[in-house]
């Protein structure tokens, strides 16, 4: 089915964009002006009318956050979030879709996780700025964000194109703004956790839920559904804008982060530790890859044998995860949050369990507390069982709330069997002895 490609009416400078008209236009020329995704249209009817109220500022002034929320609001936050689903970034029947964020949304509130139902515990910003080139060139190599950019044009007469040669990596002609949003909205939740972190000792937990998602996405182009790298722009954001030196990245999605990786690899700064599904795409992430020059010990890659689960991750956690972040004292801590490792995903072989990600939630709220202030920021990454991606990513809320988890309301043990605990024990031993643990 051909995509109708027409220019959008929110690529505006200085202004105010009402998200309420990108929704507009994208229902009528997306959906009902041609048939495309008919079976997304209830979760897509309903996302308008929740962000109807919604704006983005593109203000061009990179250095005051005009959006933040009120001291009252970070005083009380326990949880503050921003949503960039890029409705227009879209391919009939490709995993990463549109109504992946939706989803999401959706779930937080049939759950009463919202503003509406929870007051100031959980804040959403409703406005923030779409990155800038001179934030993503801080990461990305500029001919390939110029050249995303001018492909857009070709995207708007075609529809759809690749931007991966023959990768899984597609483009529409929105797909260039909509990365900067997601990217911004990433950005102005540091922004918001560190304001916080200035006038409490236990700021609000930050969640960027952004697609595309960035953990694939290499310096010099696009990979693996990624576009822009948005937890290596929120890093080096992190550094220049707040002074917050040290950067510890978590990435436990069930593909290896090689984009963040290799962003980072000869940084002594920065701490880039991945834990994924060993032998899954892209294929990178081996134990033994560290880090290189004055970087060298700062990557951390620790690939889990298929089948691994709940049990595995736990010792991860208490035996790798934990002891490298308390070594490296960093002073914010970033998390590529990728829930593709749930049993139910359709893209890998994990085990982990919606209880897996209220444990790992909850135990890295524990472990900002502890070592950086409470400064900490959570990235959507990957997830395409839309029903496991929406329940983790709720839970995660009730342990950042402090609430007990739901988890066994939507796990089912007959989907689970014995875990490899011999070969995982093995990984945590070597990973161990190579990082001095």
């Amino acid at each position: 089915m051909e995509l109708r490609a027409l220019n959008p009416p929110f690529s505006i400078g200085n202004v105010f964009c009402p998200i309420r008209s990108r929704v507009r236009w994208l229902r009528k020329h997306y959906i009902y002006g041609n048939g495309y995704v008919e079976k997304n249209v209830k979760s897509i009817r309903a996302y308008s009318q929740r962000t109807k109220r919604s704006y983005i500022c593109c203000s061009s002034n990179p250095q005051i956050n005009h959006f933040l929320p009120s001291e009252t609001e970070l005083l009380n936050g326990k949880v503050i979030y921003s949503v960039a689903a890029a409705m227009g970034h879209n391919k009939e029947a490709h995993p990463e879709c549109n109504s992946r964020v939706p989803a999401i949304t959706d779930a937080l509130e049939k759950m009463k996780l919202t503003t509406e139902f929870r007051g100031m515990e959980i804040i959403k910003l409703e406005k923030f700025k779409p990155a800038k080139v001179e934030d993503l060139a801080r990461v990305h190599e500029g001919a390939y964000v110029s050249g995303l950019e001018k492909a857009m044009d070709q995207a708007s007469e075609q529809g759809l194109i690749l931007i991966e040669g023959s990768g899984p990596t597609y483009a529409t002609s929105t797909t260039f703004q909509e990365s900067l949003l997601a990217a911004g909205a990433g950005i102005s939740l540091v922004d918001a956790v560190v304001a916080a972190s200035k006038i409490r000792k236990d700021p609000p937990v930050g969640f960027a839920l952004v697609r595309p998602p960035g953990h694939h996405a290499v310096p010099t182009g696009p990979m693996g559904f990624c576009v822009f790298g948005n937890v290596a722009i929120a890093a080096r954001y992190a550094q220049r804008a707040h002074g917050l030196k040290r950067v510890f990245i978590i990435d436990f999605d069930v593909h290896h982060g090689n984009g963040t990786n290799d962003a980072f690899y000869d940084d002594p700064d920065i701490y880039f530790l991945s834990t994924h599904q060993d032998g899954s795409y892209p294929g990178t992430g081996r134990i033994n890859h560290i880090g290189r020059g004055d970087g060298e010990g700062t990557t951390l890659n620790l690939p889990l044998p298929g089948g691994s689960g709940d049990r595995a991750i736990r010792d991860v956690f208490d035996e790798v995860i934990a002891p490298c972040a308390q070594r490296f004292k960093p002073d914010i801590i970033l998390v590529s949050a990728g829930y593709d490792a749930h049993v139910l995903d359709p893209l890998a072989n994990l085990q982990f369990t919606t209880a897996t990600y209220y444990m790992l939630a909850s135990n890295i709220q524990q472990l900002v507390r502890d070592l950086c202030g409470g400064r900490c920021v959570f990235f959507l990454e990957g997830g395409y069982n839309l029903s496991s991606l929406s329940n983790s990513v709720a839970d995660s809320f009730r342990a950042f709330l402090g609430e007990p988890s739901l988890a066994a309301e939507f796990d089912n043990p007959a989907f689970l069997y014995e875990e490899p605990s011999r070969k995982v024990k093995e990984a945590i031993q070597k990973v161990k002895h190579i990082h001095s643990l």
